[in-house]
């Protein structure tokens, strides 16, 4: 089952219908809406005791919206509430309108995992879109499980995992490690890589794959000349900088996340090292970092994602209007943003295809969903709960935004479980 274009980013000339419908009180649902409401009773559709009643459906969004991943974080919470206010003034799910409870992880993961238990026992939401780090989502993985709750998780990660409970929307590191450091070589010539990353389960996970494909799948010779970890919210990289001046790599291969960000491209340009020395590949940093970082920081170094602001596509075209009419001109929407996007229309698509709310029923239905709008181009649901993506390396540009310099030939299947990686 499809979402097809009428669910998607709305026109011009509709949009001012849609914000119209969004202000609407509940009882002013379109006819159609009420109508799908009645063919979908309560009783049918939600056997499990969520909290879905004859006109609504309630959701969780649990994400920082303070600590280091705020910076991060924040265009995820947004994207998702656009998201929802364009499924509600079309009529919402299955005829009833989605109600959010928002709760704050503070960057902090027993918060995380706190959070997900009041969402999923006290609250008894029908889904949850949140989270951010691997660490945030392995603190609340257990709780999902066992609650049988249904995590919508926008990141990029390292992979190494698959359950019943998670739709990941982002990429696995077949999509975006592998693709980066096979670019790195063949592009760049990149021989001698100096990993660097942030202290948690992502970045040291992420960088034990990057070297095993270095190490035996690059050309000959290739190799790590330097690895080094930094608790999250570091802001102090002066010695980190001067051990890769001395090791002089082919390639920094960067999985730096949150407020670090800021502190490690400033000092990096103030020690010297700028792209028209250093080749840089991060897998962590988005236009919603680069924000913070400020883009004459981040100039010529090199991301490796699966979406970036600047495609030219009509869906994202209007998903970037749509967004920068709600939230301002200035906003910018990274990676994890627009896969953030993804999740509220992905369970909309999942439970009509269901008939039901009840996680077991959405989790069987997932695989083969495809969301014809996503501004990053088609996306398709795979039996694992991932993605197929396409992989693309962008060039940061100075007004914060990223030139497109390559894309895999086709959309990447998803592998979480890589042979010789784990």
């Amino acid at each position: 089952m499809s979402v097809d274009d009428r669910q998607g980013p709305p026109s011009q000339s509709r949009r001012r219908l849609i914000q119209g419908l969004a202000a609407l009180p509940l009882a002013s649902l379109p006819m159609w809406g009420r109508a799908q409401a009645a063919q979908f009773p309560t009783a049918k559709v939600n056997t499990t005791k969520l909290a879905v009643t004859d006109t609504e459906v309630t959701v969780g969004q649990l994400h920082s919206s303070t600590g280091t991943m705020a910076i991060s974080e924040t265009g995820s919470i947004q994207a998702e509430q656009l998201a929802i206010d364009q499924i509600n003034a079309m009529g919402g799910v299955l005829g009833r309108k989605i109600k959010v409870i928002k709760e704050d992880g503070a960057s902090d993961w027993p918060t995380f995992a706190e959070k997900s238990k009041k969402l999923l026992v006290n609250d008894r939401v029908a889904a949850v879109f949140g989270c951010w780090t691997s660490a945030s989502r392995k603190a609340v993985l257990p709780i999902f499980e066992k609650e049988n709750g249904m995590l919508y998780y926008p990141t990029f990660y390292e992979g190494l995992e698959q359950s019943k409970n998670v739709i990941y929307t982002g990429q696995e590191a077949t999509q975006q490690i592998l693709y980066g450091l096979d670019w790195a070589a063949s592009e760049k010539k990149a021989k001698t890589f100096f990993l660097v990353g942030s202290d948690y389960i992502w970045p040291r996970t992420s960088m034990k794959i990057g070297r095993k494909h270095i190490e035996g799948h690059l050309p000959a010779g290739s190799k790590v000349v330097g690895e080094e970890y930094y608790p999250l919210g570091s802001t102090n990289f002066n010695s980190l900088i001067n051990k890769i001046k001395l090791a002089k790599p082919d390639c920094i291969f960067a999985a730096v996340v949150g407020g670090s960000n800021v502190a490690f491209y400033k000092q990096l340009k103030a020690a010297g090292v700028s792209s028209s020395k250093q080749f840089l590949l991060t897998i962590s940093v988005t236009e919603d970092e680069v924000l913070g970082i400020g883009g004459d920081n981040m100039a010529g170094f090199y991301s490796s994602m699966k979406y970036f602001q600047s495609l030219d596509n009509p869906n994202n075209i209007a998903f970037v209007k749509a967004f920068k009419a709600k939230y301002g001109k200035d906003a910018v929407i990274g990676d994890v943003t627009q896969a953030a996007y993804l999740g509220p229309w992905l369970w909309k698509a999942t439970v009509e295809k269901a008939g039901s709310f009840d996680v077991d029923k959405i989790a069987a239905a997932s695989g083969g969903i495809d969301f014809k709008a996503a501004p990053e181009g088609e996306v398709k649901l795979h039996p694992n709960h991932h993605l197929w993506s396409t992989a693309l390396i962008g060039q940061s540009m100075a007004d914060g935004q990223f030139k497109v310099v390559s894309h895999s030939p086709q959309q990447i299947e998803p592998n979480p479980f890589p042979k010789g990686y784990q």
